[in-house]
This record gives structure tokens, sequence and C-alpha cells, in this order.
């Protein structure tokens, strides 16, 4: 059985689109598997969601962001490497965000512990890459401007 751990995490997220592509993080594990992650992470104690959506963009792409919207919450649980395996509960918020117009990928002075870089990828493509988590591809996909929506459980 799967023991969910009790306490509740806020996770930040920034979609980043410019032209077909999307700013995503880039992570190689050491078995060799790799997956594609938007950039964000947990607001620290006293940090509102915007100030730690900021904070992780300039520490793991190196760039000041703007915060356009929040367009999509979702609950996700999140699988942990812990013996026997537990999950923890997030609720992720998405924001849309910008970037410069000069911006060119590249990790931040405090990328991720398994970040290899930062890439644009074709969203026409994503449906292909190895996204985490799995559900991400398909929202990113089938992204369009509209008011913030609760999606549920992502997997």
């Amino acid at each position: 059985m799967v023991e969910l751990l009790p306490q509740i995490r806020n996770a930040v997220r920034a979609l980043i689109l410019k032209n077909d592509a999307i700013l995503a993080q880039h992570k190689v594990y050491e078995d060799g598997s790799e997956r594609y992650v938007l950039p964000g992470g947990a607001p620290k104690t006293g940090e509102t969601l915007l100030q730690g959506l900021q904070r992780e963009c300039h520490e793991e792409i190196g760039c000041e962001i703007e915060v356009e919207d929040l367009v999509y919450i979702a609950d996700f649980f999140k699988p942990r490497e812990t013996v026997p395996p537990t999950k923890r509960q997030q609720v992720e918020f998405i924001f849309r965000c910008h970037v410069s117009e000069t911006y060119t990928p590249q990790n931040g002075a405090y990328p991720d512990k398994h970040q290899k870089d930062v890439v644009w990828l074709k969203i026409s493509e994503i449906e292909n890459k190895p996204f985490f988590p799995r559900a991400m591809s398909k929202i990113i996909s089938e992204y369009s401007q509209t008011s913030p929506v609760y999606l549920g459980l992502i997997d």
C-alpha cells in the first residue's frame, strides 16, 4: 500500500510560451531517465505564490519573469522515492508568464538537482516527450487563454 504524507505542498509553475514553443527544464537522472518540467517549485515560508515563482524562475532558468495570469490549478499526488513508497499531495498553481524577447534558455545560478538544461520545446512535439507530470503535456497542447481552470487530479 502506498502511504500519503500528511502535508499538502503548494507548488507554482511558469507556463512560458513563445511562438509555437514552451520553455521547459530538462532533467536527467542517475539511471539515465529524463523528464521535462515547467519551471517553478514551492514557495518558501513567508513568500506569496508570485514571490515564490519569481524566485524559483530566477534560480532555475536565470531570468526575471513577467506574470500574466493564473491559468490552471491542479491536485497532484507526487510519488516519492521512500521505503515504503509514499506520495505527497501537491496543489499546482500554473501561471502564464513571459520572459524578455532577448532571453536565451540557460540554467540559473541554482538549478534543480537533476536539471541538465533549459530548452524551448515545440508544442506540437511535447506529447512525445517525457513530461512530468504526464498529464501536463496534454494540458499544454490544449492550452487556450481562458479563465483559470481547476483541473482536479492530474497524473
